[in-house]
């Protein structure tokens, strides 16, 4: 008997990011992402809790992975995150803060919030590409997230 394979859903990835040249770095990796991957940006932090509000109310799907700029106009990352967090609907999403700081201080307030990983965004596009890609194995093929246990 033939077994037709299942096909899954696409990954979906909350990108909350405010740089148009990350943006499209970001959805270049993930153009080549070994699963498939439905990529919603957010451009600031308001539009990010936009989006997060309704999904929490159900309206929408919720983001399976958040990939999260901490420097964000309107709302800032950290805010941002610190709801995410505290909302009993949302604090399962995984949340990796990639951003162009360095500070040891953003970097503690980060985990101080419950992010799950700290990267500091490349400067060089192509070491950016690599730093993408390396998030899309690790989180999308090696680990299990809670919504595709």
């Amino acid at each position: 008997m033939k077994t037709t394979p299942l096909i899954a859903r696409p990954l979906l990835v909350l990108l909350i990011e405010d740089s148009e040249p990350d943006i499209v770095l970001t959805e270049e990796a993930f153009d080549d992402a070994s699963i498939a991957v439905d990529l919603v940006v957010a451009r600031d932090g308001a539009a990010a809790l936009d989006i997060l509000g309704s999904a929490a109310r159900g309206e929408r799907p919720i983001p399976e992975l958040i990939l999260l700029d901490l420097n964000l106009p309107r709302i800032d990352g950290l805010e941002v995150l610190d709801n995410i967090k505290s909302r009993n609907e949302l604090k399962a999403i995984p949340v990796i803060v990639l951003s162009s700081s360095r500070s040891p201080l953003e970097k503690a307030d980060a985990y101080a919030c419950h992010a799950n990983s700290f990267i500091t965004k490349p400067l060089d596009s192509e070491e950016f590409l690599e730093t993408v890609r390396g998030i899309e194995h690790y989180w999308l093929t090696i680990v299990r997230l809670p919504s595709r246990s």
